[in-house]
């Protein structure tokens, strides 16, 4: 049953090493059509759950107009090209959901050095 288990798991994709509060460039494979092109959601991790082929982590950013977008990607998705770590922040929690209702000054996350 292990070997089972183990044949179904999806392969590594060599990402680095990043939890929630850190800010990251994702790089997004879209699909248009007939067309492919790479697409970068830069944004803060607000949630990382780990799991296996399950792992996923989702990315909140700011748009035009203080819209906030939040993406939730899996980390295992051949969908997902490559994963850039651009800053690390000291936090104390698993899950940042208080973000969503912080703007400015409040929302920021000290840097871990």
């Amino acid at each position: 049953m292990n070997e089972l288990l183990k044949a179904l798991e999806a392969p590594d994709r060599g990402h680095p090493q990043f939890g929630p509060g850190d800010t990251v460039k994702v790089y997004v494979k879209v699909v248009e059509g007939d067309r492919e092109r790479t697409q970068m959601f830069q944004g803060v991790v607000i949630r990382y759950r780990g799991g296996g082929n399950d792992a996923n982590f989702t990315v909140r950013r700011i748009a035009t107009h203080g819209i906030g977008v939040e993406r939730t990607f899996l980390l295992k998705s051949p969908r997902v090209e490559k994963i850039e770590v651009t800053r690390k922040a000291k936090v104390r929690r698993a899950q940042l959901y208080y973000l969503r209702d912080v703007r400015g000054k409040a929302a920021r996350l000290k840097e871990k050095r």
